[in-house]
């Protein structure tokens, strides 16, 4: 599971990493929690061309009657995503990146919840296979929301937690977004662990358990604990 993560670089950072003329203005985020909006890469559903958007994270399907009936999907697993109702049509044609610096993971410990923080070695950003789809309500009302695929955890994670987001390799940022391709043949083998080698992980501090906590001090690690 992934269920909370970090963005912080700066817009034109990502424009660059997307290829996409102008991203929208982002405050710098140190623990972004579920149902918040968060940014995703997509080709525009008009066709237009690439774009860099915001979605809320906790994907609604399309044919919800109700999207607060439910618990937000947040998370899709890798195994199954191609084939569960809920998202084998975004899987198909709707799919998008949503950037991060980090995530989070906890590992249980002396009977609480040890927070984790995981990142890349040189601390640039990534790019999380997702999902988006849209939901229109009666009055005519559009709801644009996404989900973080996950995957089996990397050596650099699995001591933390048995999941990772799917981190998808630059090369692989076109076939990913190309809402053209549809087979899953062609899109599964994306959706494994990234190589541990160039990750850390290190023990952060507690009140980045609590949502409303959102600054730098939510990722400094704890005194020898990196």
């Amino acid at each position: 599971m992934c269920g909370r993560f970090t963005l912080f670089a700066p817009g034109d950072v990502l424009a660059r990493m997307f290829g996409v003329d102008e991203a929208p203005s982002l405050a710098p985020r140190y623990n972004i929690a579920p149902s918040q909006p968060v940014a995703a890469a997509r080709v525009s559903p008009d066709g237009s061309g690439r774009e860099l958007t915001l979605l809320r994270w906790g994907l609604v399907p399309s044919w919800a009657k109700d999207p607060s009936a439910s618990a937000p999907m947040i998370n899709a697993r890798a195994e199954t995503v191609s084939e569960k109702p809920s998202f084998r049509s975004a899987f198909r044609r709707r799919r998008c990146l949503v950037p991060a610096d980090g995530f989070y993971e906890w590992k249980r410990t002396e009977g609480r919840k040890q927070p984790h923080y995981i990142r890349f070695r040189d601390g640039r950003p990534f790019a999380i296979a997702s999902l988006w789809e849209r939901w229109e309500a009666p009055d005519g009302s559009v709801l644009e929301s996404c989900a973080l695929i996950t995957t089996a955890a990397n050596d650099a994670v699995s001591p933390i937690h048995d999941r990772m987001p799917v981190i998808l390799a630059p090369k692989d940022y076109d076939l990913w977004l190309d809402p053209a391709v549809e087979a899953k043949e062609a899109l599964m083998p994306l959706l494994l662990s990234f190589p541990a080698d160039g990750m850390t992980a290190f023990t952060v501090r507690f009140p980045v358990n609590n949502p409303k906590v959102d600054t730098p001090a939510c990722i400094e690690p704890m005194a020898g604990m990196q």
